[in-house]
């Protein structure tokens, strides 16, 4: 690392964007992570479609009990 960096020529904001959305990595413990890539390898579908299902299922589960 530099003991000093020179910013005069820098363009405040150049890669701001007030649109962008995060997506964050969600890791799962090896037992979950074993688990469902089995039941997701039977299904032939990706994990991450299939925890969407589960997912989408518990919120309509938590909602038409509220």
């Amino acid at each position: 690392m530099k003991s000093e960096y020179n910013f005069s020529n820098a363009e405040q904001g150049k890669f701001y964007h007030p649109d962008a959305t995060f997506q964050y990595p969600i890791y799962l413990e090896p037992d979950v992570n074993q688990f469902l890539s089995q039941i997701a390898a039977e299904k032939n579908i990706d994990v991450q479609v299939l925890v969407n299902e589960w997912l989408r299922n518990n919120i309509k589960i938590i909602q038409s009990i509220e």
